[in-house]
Parts: structure tokens; sequence; C-alpha cells
């Protein structure tokens, strides 16, 4: 494939897997949504959210328990049937960053948790100009390994192999410069940690569930995750993983 379409097989891989994607990915602390007011200047009880790339609706159902008036924004079919299931009061529309479906200087907050990379920037940054309110505010935010805890390290180093990924260079690349390379964007950056303890097939359902894993071979994802959970359980032999997290969070104000 080229690299144009392994991108969007990758973005289109999550559509099949999107009960799975539902029911194993983490959630988010409330220390991130702290993080995201401080950042963006306003409180998210009352703000007008849309939240793009919304997928199941982890992060909007967040944002909605916040106090949020919330819309989610999804691309994807499969991911947006999931969405409806879970939540079924919160309102979404099919549409995604490169061309948001939003009205100019609609929103106070246009969040993207998981989803920005899934985006162009020459198109998404002037998309996020249009439709924020003055004094609005871009959050991104992506949930990630914390590579300074040894088994995930090793972790990491197993399916870089494995897959031929360098995921500690795919975690620098979350930075201001990268996400917004015409510079239009100021981005303020925070790192909030957390943690959660689940059982380690759950955490493997969670791995499984990321498009590396749903775009390659069936027979290559399924021997690395069979190799992998021999790994975890000599790590955790009580079945049940401690699994720590850094969600890098970058906010940008609309002047």
């Amino acid at each position: 494939m080229t690299t144009a379409s392994s991108h969007s097989a990758r973005a289109q891989s999550f559509n099949a897997a999107a009960a799975q994607y539902a029911a194993n990915r983490p959630s988010y602390p409330p220390a991130l949504f702290d993080a995201v007011e401080d950042l963006a200047g306003r409180p998210l009880t009352g703000a007008r959210v849309a939240d793009v790339g919304a997928g199941t609706g982890i992060a909007t159902a967040l944002l909605h328990a916040r106090g949020a008036d919330v819309l989610a924004v999804e691309p994807g079919e499969g991911m947006a049937a999931q969405f409806r299931r879970s939540n079924p009061g919160i309102p979404i529309v099919r549409g995604d960053g490169n061309t948001l479906p939003l009205a100019d200087a609609s929103v106070d907050l246009l969040t993207y948790a998981q989803a920005w990379h899934w985006t162009d920037p020459a198109l998404a940054v002037p998309e996020a100009l249009r439709v924020l309110r003055p004094g609005g505010a871009l959050a991104l935010w992506w949930n990630t390994d914390a590579l300074d805890v040894p088994w995930l390290a090793d972790a990491a180093r197993r399916m870089g192999r494995h897959f031929a990924v360098d995921v500690p260079a795919e975690q620098r690349n979350v930075n201001g410069r990268l996400i917004d390379p015409s510079g239009c964007l100021d981005f303020s950056e925070r790192v909030v940690r957390w943690s959660r303890r689940v059982p380690v097939d759950t955490h493997l359902a969670n791995l499984g569930s990321h498009s590396i894993f749903l775009v390659a071979e069936e027979e290559h994802t399924a021997a690395f995750l069979a190799e992998e959970r021999r790994h975890l359980l000599q790590v955790f032999p009580d079945g049940i993983a401690e699994v720590t997290y850094d969600v890098k969070l970058l906010v940008a104000r609309n002047a």
C-alpha cells in the first residue's frame, strides 16, 4: 500500500472493531479535564463543545458528564453506530476534522481525543480556527504508555520488533511543531499521569483494537498477542495488569 492508502486503511479499520474498542480502550482521568479547563481558560460546564473523531464516545461522555453541551463528530459508520448504542442521549453527526460539519464561530471548545493524527493539518487547522468562537480553544490529547515503567518499555520493544514500528518515536511526535507544521497555533502542553488495573486479557484486547493490529495479517497479530500474553503473565502472575499512561495534552486558544 502507498502511505496515503495505508493511512486511510488504518483510519477506517476501527469500524469493524468498534465493540472491541468500546469495551477495552482506557478512559481518561478527571485531572485531564481539570487541565483542559485550566489551559483553555474556562470551565467545561455550559461550554459548547464539539468532540471530533469521537469514536465510540469515551471522551465525549466524560465531557458531557462535566456539564459541557457536547456534539460528537465521527466519520466512521461502525464507530458512530457503537457511539449511538453507548450514548443515546448525546447528539452525533458524521464528518471529520478536515471538513467540519459546523457553522463558523459556533463552538467554545474543539476537542480531539486520540484523533488529530487522522487529520490533514493543512486542512484541519484552518477548519478549527473557522469554527471556534473568539476566545475558544482547540484541545488535543492522547493516552500514551508510560515508557519509564520497565514492563511497558519492554512491551514497546517487543511490539516494535514484531510490527516494525518505533513506539518511542511515535510518542515524540505528539508535540505542537509536528501537529501544526504551519505554526498558526500556539500550544500549551501538559502531561497527566494515571493508571488502571485490568485483566491481562483486557489489556491485550485494548492493544488489538489499535489500527496497527487491525490492518495486519490476522495470523501476525494473533502470534504477537499470544506471545505477549505469556510475557505479561510472568510479570503479573495473578492476571491483573497495572497499566500506567501519560495523557499528552495540547491546548491552543483562538485569539
